[in-house]
């Protein structure tokens, strides 16, 4: 079969390699995702191990949600791989190419107007990307999510966010992207060097105003009030000299009860965001049938009425405010640790190399022509197959190489917490987030490796030390 493969011509060796080896990824994952399903299946008892951490109500509640997580994301992958396949195969990204020049035509837009023509492209991609990954959305969220409790939004709030979401990505990806290809174009031999650049000062610039222009569009922010938990947060910034300007408190609980922690800024201005589902004490979760405020009344009735659903669900959940500065003192150690620095000199190490690559691969007529544009090269095509074919087996190492390091940052910032004498409370917290969020807290050892940014529980809890917990 090889031997038949390398006697095509070479057009055609690079789609079949590229439709080779994303069905090897996809058969590799399906794998793993099954060594780790039989797991779920056969451990239906509490380990030894895990006697005095988890009783075994939550254990097999945990177990049967993994469970239908892991069944919902083979079918869900197995759909999306056909799809991908049957887009190349039937050559859907030169059709979409042409209708989208057939839309821009009707405005007096001719084949001169690429970059026009591929807004347009990008449009009705996401639209069908939209419109495709609704129904499995809709079934993740108001089936596996509902069954086990953690869903908290109405139908006609989801479908709302989800109107919402993709106005807003269409807001930020066209005008980057009509820039981007813009700067290609003119930027002569360093072209890539100058697009290196903006896509940098792009992703700044979005994790700078994400926080206070982007994500309350979607959720409620509000200052964490006056008191004993805001007061130790700030003393505990300020002894390891963290720029602490400002604590918020995100309204999760409206859209779901798993819980979560943040921080965000550059340089001198950093902000930290708890989620009200992580405080035990400001959990809405946690006070069930409590009379609501007058400004309930004023509010969006979709958000009131996801509010009234999850007031119905009973459920003491969330970190005491010493478990809270535990798991702080995790997140401020990747500051202080300069993780979030690594990160991001990886990723901009990444994004030029792929950028120089691209600078030389785009001229080889033979990768549109694989794909089916053999009447011209547009270069948003060109970023596009480059980026998400040529480039996939590099990405798929890279990703397995930035979750092993991923790794190695939780258990540092373990130690950190660990160090600043908050062992024991960052202890019950794992165990608690762990609890509430239905972790399954026993893995497939190859699947862990593969898939797992933070460390098993148990693995996190041995690190930590011998803490004894009631």
């Amino acid at each position: 079969m090889l031997k038949t493969l390398f006697l095509l011509p070479v057009e055609t060796q690079i789609f079949y390699s590229v439709l080779v080896f994303s069905w090897t990824v996809y058969l590799w994952e399906a794998y793993l995702s099954c060594r780790q399903r039989k797991i779920y299946r056969a451990t239906i008892h509490v380990p030894e191990e895990l006697g005095k951490i988890m009783d075994p109500e939550t254990f097999e509640k945990s177990r049967l949600y993994q469970l239908d997580k892991s069944n919902f994301s083979f079918w869900s992958g197995l759909y999306s791989e056909i799809e991908g396949t049957l887009i190349l195969l039937l050559g859907g990204i030169p059709f979409l190419w042409h209708f989208a020049g057939s839309v821009t035509a009707r405005f007096g837009f001719g084949p001169d107007y690429e970059i026009t023509q591929s807004l347009v492209f990008l449009t009705l991609a996401t639209l069908f990307g939209a419109v495709t990954g609704l129904p499995w959305s809709l079934y993740s969220t108001f089936v596996i999510e509902e069954k086990h409790g953690f869903n908290q939004q109405t139908l006609g709030f989801f479908l709302k966010d989800a109107v919402k979401k993709f106005a807003v990505t269409q807001c930020i990806l066209l005008p980057v992207s009509s820039l981007l290809l813009y700067i290609i174009k003119i930027g002569g031999d360093y072209f890539f060097i100058y697009a290196w650049l903006f896509t940098l000062l792009v992703s700044l610039v979005l994790v700078t105003i994400y926080a206070d222009y982007i994500a309350p569009l979607f959720d409620k922010f509000t200052p964490l009030p006056e008191g004993e938990l805001k007061t130790a947060i700030e003393d505990m910034a300020k002894s390891i000299s963290f720029p602490l300007t400002k604590l918020y408190v995100v309204e999760g609980s409206k859209r779901s009860s798993h819980s979560n922690a943040y921080f965000y800024g550059f340089f001198k201005n950093k902000r930290i965001v708890l989620f009200d589902t992580l405080l035990e004490d400001y959990s809405p979760l946690n006070s069930a049938g409590e009379p609501q405020s007058d400004t309930q009344s004023e509010s969006d009735p979709e958000e009131s009425s996801s509010e009234t659903k999850q007031k119905s669900k009973v459920k003491k959940q969330g970190c005491n405010n010493a478990e809270i500065l535990a798991v702080l003192g995790h997140e401020l150690g990747h500051w202080k640790l300069g993780h979030t620095v690594k990160n991001i000199v990886i990723s901009q190490m990444n994004s030029f190399l792929c950028f120089s690559l691209f600078a030389v691969l785009i001229g080889r007529t033979e990768l549109f022509v694989a794909f089916g544009f053999t009447q011209s090269q547009p270069t948003l095509i060109g970023l596009m197959i480059i980026f998400q074919f040529i480039f996939s087996p590099y990405n798929e190492l890279l990703s397995f190489c930035l979750t092993v390091l991923s790794r190695r940052f939780e258990f540092q910032a373990d130690a950190f917490a660990r160090g600043m004498g908050k062992a024991s409370e960052l202890y019950s917290a794992l165990i608690k987030l762990n609890m509430d969020n239905l972790g399954f807290p026993v893995a497939d050892w190859l699947f862990s490796m593969w898939h797992y940014s933070h460390p098993p529980l148990l693995e996190r809890l041995r690190a930590l030390g011998n803490v004894k917990q009631d």
